[in-house]
């Protein structure tokens, strides 16, 4: 099920998703959407289990101020038809290596959110040489299965649920860390609606699927980890797990962010990001 056009209405929602789409590429398997912000050395940036390009455009925006930001979107996003192919994370993976080649970059930065950061895992393990280094913000070496993410799960691939659910607020402060502002609850709801659930749904059997382990030993490029200290879907002992298990890990927690640190804190997460990109590049 996804958002439609009358829900959006009448929520009093409105989506800004026309204006930040850059164009489609024309890949082997699918023909996503992709956005482009600012100048300088390139930084893909791989969209979340959710949202799309729309809900990483203020971390996008942000980042741009230093970087040549293209954010693109899996599979499935705005085709949930795209489930009748069978594909796996390491698929998409190939997505991601496909579309650098398709818009000409020569060994970019790559920048993962959430589901976006497994996938630019198995991206970067699967494709040396492909990217020079790899950000991620809400990944854990492993997939955990506790109550947070069991209704995470339910809820993002079940219950298209009004703005101004009770539940449905304190569901989001628990992704945010704390109370978000109106206008973040607003975006993200709106956001997070407009990727049907089937494929919400499919990509959380992906993430549950894979052996994130495996990948490690072959991600040698040097790589940054952002945490949130709220982070209640990635546990504090989760990240630490990714950052020892990597070769070549540089990490940045953010005290009072949640998994959806890009929304709440979003200079923090940007800045992070940057900094890094700056230091391994002196």
């Amino acid at each position: 099920m996804q958002v439609t056009a009358n829900w959006l209405r009448t929520s009093g929602v409105t989506s800004s998703l026309s204006r930040l789409i850059g164009g489609t590429a024309d890949l082997k398997h699918y023909t996503p959407a992709f956005a482009e912000w600012g100048s300088g050395s390139p930084v893909v940036l791989a969209t979340g289990l959710a949202g799309g390009i729309e809900l990483v455009a203020p971390l996008a925006r942000r980042l741009a101020l230093r970087h040549h930001v293209i954010a693109v979107e899996s599979r499935g996003e705005r085709d949930s038809f795209a489930l009748r192919q069978r594909f796996s994370i390491n698929d998409l993976a190939g997505d991601l290596a496909e579309f650098v080649d398709w818009r000409g970059l020569e060994c970019p930065a790559l920048m993962g959110v959430s589901f976006g950061g497994v996938v630019g895992l198995a991206a970067v393990a699967r494709n040396p040489g492909r990217f020079s280094s790899l950000s991620l913000q809400g990944v854990g070496g492993r997939y955990e299965f506790g109550l947070i993410q069991r209704i995470a799960s339910l809820v993002l691939s079940s219950y298209p649920l009004p703005e101004d659910c009770p539940f449905l607020n304190q569901f989001f402060s628990v992704l945010f860390g704390g109370r978000p502002t109106q206008e973040q609850l607003r975006h993200a709801v709106s956001c997070c609606w407009q990727t049907d659930q089937c494929v919400i749904m499919h990509r959380m059997r992906l993430l549950k699927r894979l052996d994130i382990g495996r990948l490690l030993p072959d991600v040698t490029v040097p790589t940054l980890v952002v945490s949130g200290g709220r982070d209640a879907v990635v546990s504090a002992a989760n990240a630490k797990l990714l950052q020892d298990r990597l070769i070549d890990c540089h990490q940045t927690v953010i005290p009072r962010a949640g998994h959806l640190a890009p929304l709440s804190h979003t200079a923090a997460t940007a800045d992070a990001v940057a900094g890094f990109l700056a230091a391994i590049t002196d």
